[in-house]
């Protein structure tokens, strides 16, 4: 079985077409709104929305909302964010949420029910998932309404971006569209009955204290802890491997002690970082934006590592009024030693700034949360929290009572309307600019190898540092860096969103995806399925890498027989006329099984996996050790996916001798990935642009026609000299000024 020139083509070609035309009439009834809110509040207890609510109501209005009640009290609302908002994941199918949502526009829980998401369904934990959008959990959506406040943003989980980013943009943007169109207030949210107070700082009082003086009143708060007693809130946490983990063998030694105080109270702050310190933080605050002195000594760093990594300190948070913010490095300064003479030297002190976009108001109670964290096994850990509670000592503010609010209704402004119809795949893009224009350049320089590949390849050390350096970069920073790695599944949902309600909006919110597959579908017109294949593949790239360096160390290379070689790469093709007709049934069990793609796991998640999937991928791995590019050859549906259409490309760039094949048999047996037939002709479907046949069609010492070629230039050479016509050379003679003068 032979595939080769245009019949194969036709014949894939035609399957496909058969498949698509017998399958896509398959077609699932379409539900309204309410039918879809009732089917899915039957998979949510109220009490996982709101705290204690023990019922739902009847459903109200179009989109539906749904009446959550504690006994007869209203606790709130419940919807689902694809009514009111689009939520396309990269699946091509909605993300449906159910949100908790009460009276005031703050959201108080949530339940993802349905989900289409590859990534997710076999990949990263779905509760990892979810947990990145409890920052959202608390936040008055109405003030972001209102265009007081930002819209909160989501933790993004590495592997899983556009999935996160798409599920917290729905539930803001539908939150924030339920709170402008009225219907929350049907309810009557209570009136305010009196006039508020208004807490202001005295500017007037800045007394310097000492430190003993400062923490008898209150103006530092501390919290602190023992191993043993840290030890035991895990274990009565249920939590006992933590428990067992402690940070030294002593119990009683000391776990953390913690301090805060607000230093952008003139007091505190002149007290703490002493005159000068205070009047620079002053000058670099907002008008109205506090600061957060925090020092910490013991076992524990309450800094921890992940602000050097990723910017952020991971094991505290600031809360207010049941909302929260993390601090950035950008946020921090840190501090050698406080002022007071009698303070204690602690090992961590730093100078937090509250970002802007956070409501926060110092002369109010807040509080900072320690989130301790011991590893309870190679790559799990248990996290516990521990909250060291403030309130501002009165006797720093003043107090005045306020005009009563009036009632009015918020019409968005149109810079609001714009910013919230801003589709989210555009502030993607500009999210991801710096990794957008890396891509983009990296495209260029690869263009530039194809197009000036004679004179690349007449150079073999120069083109051999420039593949070998490319395929390091597709590989580090395409693949297990940016996460670029495309796949069957790209091919599958665009297909499926072809033949039901295509969108390119979910195409866009992956960039770098999107990108990659433009330059993949140039690249198909100008020279098949190699550019990818060969050169933007990182699971392609950790193969060939691997194989090189086994080559160096001498493992030895197992080279199939031909006729065994041509009856495997079908299989390829097979598995990927599965996955498609599958898909047309099933989006969800298509995507379980393209698990025979080892991306997600070499790639995309880096290995950090259940083990059935790591030990397939290394197969797969150790197996390139023997048989160079084992996946690409015979396993890869995405290649036979690329492969099909390749096939239409305008130009044929590899060249060939008429004596390529019969009699010479040379680049057939180099070929890395046995590409080319005992016959001569390069097999495009196979093809993986790596140049080698280039290199050797170049070379006039490893070739045998350009072998033939430079001996008789040579030979043609010998024969012009003077000495093969029989005459004597010409003598040259130095005279006495040092000049030369030939004489015959």
């Amino acid at each position: 079985m032979r595939f080769s020139g245009k019949t194969p083509t036709i014949w894939i070609a035609s399957l496909l077409m058969l498949a698509t035309l017998c399958i896509s009439s398959v077609g699932a009834p379409s539900a309204s709104a309410a039918d879809l809110l009732s089917t899915y509040l039957a998979k949510v207890q109220p009490s996982e929305l709101f705290k204690r609510a023990d019922r739902f109501g009847k459903l109200l209005g179009e989109p539906p909302i749904a009446p959550v009640y504690r006994g007869e009290e209203l606790a709130g609302y419940v919807y689902l964010n694809s009514d009111f908002t689009t939520s396309v994941g990269y699946s091509g199918k909605p993300i449906r949420i159910a949100v908790g949502i009460d009276p005031s526009g703050v959201i108080h829980g949530f339940k993802l029910v349905e989900h289409h998401e590859p990534i997710v369904l076999i990949g990263i934990p779905q509760a990892k998932v979810v947990a990145a959008l409890n920052s959202i959990i608390g936040k008055d959506l109405g003030r972001v309404a209102a265009g007081d406040e930002r819209p909160p943003q989501v933790d993004i989980v590495s592997g899983a971006t556009v999935t996160v980013l798409v599920m917290g943009d729905s539930v803001v943007r539908s939150a924030v569209r339920l709170i402008r169109s009225g219907r929350l207030d049907e309810s009557g949210a209570p009136d305010v009955k009196a006039a508020p107070e208004i807490h202001k700082i005295d500017l007037s009082k800045d007394e310097v204290s000492d430190w003993q003086t400062l923490i008898g009143d209150g103006s530092i708060r501390s919290l602190r802890l023992t191993v043993g007693e840290v030890s035991k809130a895990f274990a009565e946490a249920k939590h006992p491997d933590a428990g067992a983990r402690p940070e030294t063998a002593n119990p009683s030694d000391r776990f953390i002690d913690l301090y805060v105080a607000p230093v952008s109270v003139p007091a505190i702050g002149k007290s703490l970082l002493g005159e000068a310190a205070y009047q620079r933080l002053i000058a670099n605050l907002k008008p109205g934006q506090s600061a957060i002195l925090i020092g910490g000594d013991g076992a524990y760093s309450f800094k921890g590592s992940a602000y050097v990594r990723g910017g952020i300190f991971d094991r505290i948070e600031l809360l207010q009024n049941e909302q929260g913010v993390r601090f950035r490095d950008r946020n921090h300064t840190r501090i050698a030693a406080f002022a007071p003479s009698d303070a204690p030297h602690l090992k961590d002190i730093g100078v937090f700034v509250v970002p802007t976009d956070f409501a926060f108001d110092v002369t109010e109670p807040w509080e900072l949360q320690l989130l301790v964290q011991r590893s309870v096994g190679a790559r799990d850990k248990a996290v516990l929290p521990f909250n060291l509670g403030y309130t501002l000592p009165s006797s720093y503010y003043t107090v005045a009572k306020g005009a009563l609010p009036e009632a009015k209704t918020h019409k968005p402004t149109v810079e609001e309307t714009a910013s919230d119809e801003q589709p989210l795949w555009m502030r993607i893009w500009n999210m991801d600019r710096v990794s957008i224009a890396i891509t983009v350049a990296a495209l260029f320089v690869l263009t530039a190898i194809f197009f000036f590949q004679d004179w690349l390849v007449k150079r073999p050390k120069l083109f051999a540092r420039v593949r070998n350096g490319y395929l390091v970069f597709t590989l580090v920073w395409l693949g297990w860096y940016a996460g670029a790695q495309l796949s069957v599944v790209n091919v599958l949902t665009f297909t499926s969103a072809l033949v039901t309600n295509f969108s390119w909006e979910f195409f866009l919110a992956a960039p770098l995806i999107f990108i990659l597959w433009a330059a993949v579908a140039a690249g198909l017109l100008f020279w098949g399925r190699g550019p990818f294949c060969g050169w933007l593949c990182p699971f392609g790239a950790l193969q060939e890498l691997l194989s090189a360096i086994a080559k160096r160390a001498k493992v030895p290379q197992v080279k199939l027989p031909w006729g065994l070689h041509e009856r495997l790469w079908p299989i390829k093709y097979i598995i990927f006329l599965g996955l498609f007709g599958m898909s047309f049934y099933s989006m969800a069990y298509a995507e379980m099984f393209s698990e025979v793609e080892p991306f997600k796991t070499a790639i995309v998640l880096k290995f950090v996996r259940d083990w059935p999937f790591v030990i397939f991928a290394v197969a797969l791995l150790v197996a390139s050790l023997f048989i160079e590019r084992f996946y690409c050859r015979y396993l890869c549906p995405l290649g036979a996916a690329l492969a099909i259409p390749g096939r239409i490309r305008m130009f044929e760039w590899l060249k060939r001798y008429p004596d390529c094949g019969s009699p010479c048999q040379r680049c057939s047996k180099e070929c890395p990935v046995q590409a080319i037939h005992p016959e001569g002709q390069i097999n495009v479907n196979e093809c993986i642009y790596c140049m080698h046949c280039q290199e050797l069609y170049h070379d006039d010492h490893r070739c045998p026609h350009m072998i033939q070629k430079r001996l008789k230039r040579e030979k043609f050479m010998a024969l012009s000299t003077p000495e093969s016509r029989g005459e004597k050379p010409p003598k040259t003679l130095i005279t006495h000024n040092g000049e030369p003068v030939t004489r015959s």
